[in-house]
């Protein structure tokens, strides 16, 4: 691990036992690729250039991000900065065809790009996607590769189907054949639960995984199971959806979103009783939800979605903003968080 002091967002960290390190802070581009709201090419551009000049050195992508418009706009604005400087993740499972059907808005994405997924975690599956992937961000090199999706939280009864690809279809071969010729140099899962990577580390040795909340401010189950499971098989998180969707962004005044539907009402009582927490202690709830899982060792890194430069900014200020050891003792003592949870040391 390489510190530089004063900036969490600058803070490396390996992944699994990989010759890679990746930034504190890294960017995420679901928003890019137009959840819940369209952004013009100029929002897009600014929120990546903003990452850069923050130091943020990690991008992850996918091609399901409004159907393969954030793989386009990640790739123009990569581009332009030098190739040795950054680590880039992108996802397979999912291959994108000319769309035949309506989109009917069910996935979030606003005036996503013509195409409709096909999932395909099959041995050729997975080649062809990523083939697709390096043309469409202009990029060949990609760090990272993720199996994306898997699980009963996306295919429900299907996913023994789908899962058997990976397994007997050689999905899980195709990534080991990337990673052994070098072509990538880490592969994982980019999935919304802990059970799919407990699954993965039985069936094939992954370096890292992407997982979208389930180590939050308002979840830490996987306490119980999956991050002792990460340090012992020495298997990094990127953890995405610190915000668990948005409803930790701005708190119950702000975009009640969890986990990509409406918050429920338990959840927002919850988010009200953290975020008075916070304010007795002058600490804005989005900072203590962006710093708080990466006190923990299995955290390599923490994506942050931003539509614009300015949220960009925002989020980098509130990843290096001071936090009162307080806090997270008062957090504590009124149940709010796991006793066994690290938290930052500032």
């Amino acid at each position: 691990m390489t510190n530089v002091p004063g900036s969490n967002v600058r803070k490396r960290r390996s992944i699994g036992a990989r010759a890679l390190q990746v930034t504190g802070l890294g960017l995420g581009t679901a928003p890019l690729g137009g959840l819940y709201r369209d952004l013009s090419d100029e929002e897009a551009f600014g929120a990546i250039e903003a990452a850069w000049d923050a130091g943020v050195r990690f991008f992850d992508t996918a091609p399901h991000y409004g159907h393969t418009k954030a793989e386009h706009r990640l790739g123009d604005a990569l581009r332009r900065y030098p190739r040795s400087e950054f680590v880039l993740s992108t996802k397979v499972g999912r291959r994108f065809v000319p769309r035949k059907n309506p989109y009917d808005g069910s996935e979030g994405w606003q005036n996503p790009l013509p195409f409709e997924a096909i999932y395909d975690y099959t041995h050729d599956g997975i080649l062809r996607s990523f083939e697709d992937s390096q043309q469409r961000l202009g990029i060949v090199d990609i760090d990272i590769l993720l199996v994306h999706d898997i699980g009963r939280f996306t295919h429900g009864d299907s996913n023994a189907h789908y899962w058997q690809q990976l397994t007997q279809g050689g999905g899980f071969r195709a990534l080991d054949d990337l990673r052994s010729q070098g072509v990538v140099k880490a592969a994982g899962l980019g999935v919304n639960e802990g059970a799919a990577i407990l699954d993965a580390m039985r069936d094939f040795d992954i370096d890292c995984a992407l997982l979208a909340g389930r180590y939050t401010l308002l979840e830490q189950a996987t306490l119980d199971d999956l991050l002792p499971e990460c340090e012992k098989r020495n298997v990094s998180i990127l953890l995405g959806g610190a915000f668990n969707s948005g409803i930790l962004a701005r708190g119950v005044e702000g975009d009640l979103k969890f986990n990509y539907a409406d918050a429920p009402e338990d959840v927002i009582a919850r988010v009200a009783r953290l975020e008075a927490v916070c304010k007795v202690h002058g600490v804005p709830l989005a900072a203590a939800a962006l710093q708080f899982p990466y006190a923990h060792p299995a955290v390599a890194t923490v994506l942050t979605g931003a539509r614009n430069a300015d949220e960009l900014r925002e989020n980098v200020a509130s990843f290096d903003r001071p936090i009162p050891a307080e806090l997270w003792q008062a957090l504590r003592d009124k149940d709010l968080l796991d006793p066994r949870a690290p938290v930052p040391k500032n």
